[in-house]
């Protein structure tokens, strides 16, 4: 087969920026091709798409009802307007994904407001709820209808079912609806050893975004409607959106492959495991400081400014707030112990230089 295109990277350099960086499972990769051959309907009339319905259903629960998308933030943002009015706001952890680094687009493009409580770990509780769950007849503030939880979090912290239960039987008491951003729900399953449905389904979750892009995909993510009464819709909101994909069956099959059979957990399992390896060599380490539990697949530590800028020329990877010296060290499906046992060398030799 004749191609021009060349590769332009070095394949040998790692990296700790993101999950994102990692390239695409080779499972994954097959199965694309695998869907490529001749035609199929477009806009999610697919054989593929029609498939995924039932894998989903087998991890989600029975009324579990699949719609994919482009991208994490379109999901967020999708999922979030199928549970809101035009007046409607949505409660969320002042460190929640959906109000840091989502440009403004749950506000701009979803029309709605985030109302955002500082939460320990990032964690969310029926009593931080309370702080902004009110007003509800008040036509001067936007009306809370939804809480919005991130399992795993921003801070790499995992809820425990129990956690979830009360948010959810928390919510719904006030009338609320629950959104969970699950873009690395597959590394919480990995960290509390459980089902997915074990704490979003069971709890009574009413919507999912579930990623697979952090976890070997080559893109694409899912809404998870989990509310059956739910949904107003989402159909129309997505497309209103930009978040219809013609040719739906190549995020489809993506998803197929990756739930079909354990590609998931082997994945999380896998940059969990990596992420605690680094954080037992960070530990070790004088005059470096882990920040949060070690939960699923990332590392925050806190250490001196200009060795991480220094060490940033060997390994890409991120401040998180670089006043304090904070940064974020993600560990994928692809890290190998080559790579983190390289990293804390390298750490290790300019924390002596220090």
């Amino acid at each position: 087969m004749r191609t021009d295109a060349q590769r332009r990277h070095d394949p040998a350099v790692r990296g700790f920026a993101s999950d994102n960086h990692a390239g695409v499972h080779p499972e994954v990769l097959a199965a694309i091709a695998l869907a490529n051959e001749g035609h199929q309907p477009a806009y999610g009339a697919d054989v593929y798409t029609d498939h995924l319905q039932r894998i989903v259903r087998s991890h989600f629960g029975p009324y579990a009802r699949a719609h994919p998308v482009f991208n994490g933030t379109g999901a967020n943002v999708v999922a979030l307007q199928a549970l809101t009015d035009r007046w409607g706001a949505v409660i969320t952890a002042d460190s929640a994904h959906i109000h840091v680094d989502e440009c403004g687009a749950p506000e701009r493009v979803g029309g709605l407001k985030l109302l955002t409580v500082p939460a320990e770990h990032g964690r969310l509780t029926p009593e931080l709820i309370d702080r902004e769950a009110y007003g509800w007849e008040d036509e001067h503030r936007a009306m809370p209808q939804v809480v919005s939880i991130t399992q795993s979090t921003e801070l790499g912290t995992v809820y425990t079912p129990d956690e979830i239960a009360a948010i959810c039987e928390h919510a719904h008491q006030l009338g609320m609806h629950v959104h969970l951003d699950g873009a690395r729900l597959a590394n919480a399953a990995a960290s509390l050893n459980l089902p997915m449905r074990a704490f979003t389904d069971v709890p009574g979750v009413d919507v999912v975004s579930f990623g697979g892009t952090k976890n070997g995909l080559l893109m694409g993510e899912l809404v998870v409607l989990l509310n059956p009464d739910l949904g107003r819709r989402i159909e129309h909101i997505r497309k209103l959106s930009m978040q219809l994909t013609s040719k739906m069956r190549f995020v489809s099959v993506q998803f197929e492959a990756l739930l079909a059979g354990e590609l998931w957990l082997e994945g999380a399992r896998h940059a969990n495991a990596m992420a605690t390896r680094l954080a037992e060599g960070v530990r070790a380490i004088d005059g470096v400081e882990t920040l949060y539990p070690v939960q699923a697949n990332a590392v925050f530590a806190r250490l001196p400014v200009e060795v991480s800028q220094r060490l940033m020329k060997r390994y890409r990877f991120y401040f998180w707030d670089e006043r304090a010296g904070d940064v974020r060290w993600m560990c994928s499906w692809d890290t190998t112990g080559e790579d983190v046992d390289g990293f804390l060398e390298a750490l290790r030799g300019e924390m002596s230089r220090h």
